[in-house]
């Protein structure tokens, strides 16, 4: 009889500071202020600071877990919609707008 048990693994979010770019990678702590390894951000006493520039807690900004591009989901709302579409109808998109416009060009021969 085999007892399988799985261990799901969470990514924290990493929070970078507005005020000089230093990123709490909660994977790696917080050297300077004894913070261990593996602690989430909002764990975090209240009056930790920036080990960089002295920042307060608030002055943080969510940026996702490591590996995530950076305000990737806040970006997909910009763009006219277009952000939503699948890379096969972006082409047909700006491939089609090419050749509409190729063909107004050469209709320009036909005037005198």
């Amino acid at each position: 009889m085999t007892v399988e048990t799985t261990v799901e693994i969470v990514e924290l979010d990493r929070h970078e500071c507005r005020a000089c770019g230093y990123v709490y990678e909660p994977d790696r702590g917080d050297d300077k202020r004894d913070i261990s390894a593996g602690t989430p951000f909002e764990e975090l006493p209240i009056t930790w600071r920036c080990p960089v520039c002295g920042a307060k807690k608030a002055a943080f900004a969510n940026i996702g877990p490591a590996g995530l591009a950076s305000g990737f989901k806040e970006n997909l709302g910009f763009g006219l919609g277009v952000n939503n579409l699948t890379p096969t109808q972006k082409n047909i998109l700006i491939f089609g707008s090419l050749g509409i416009g190729f063909l107004l060009f050469l209709s320009l021969y036909s005037l005198k």
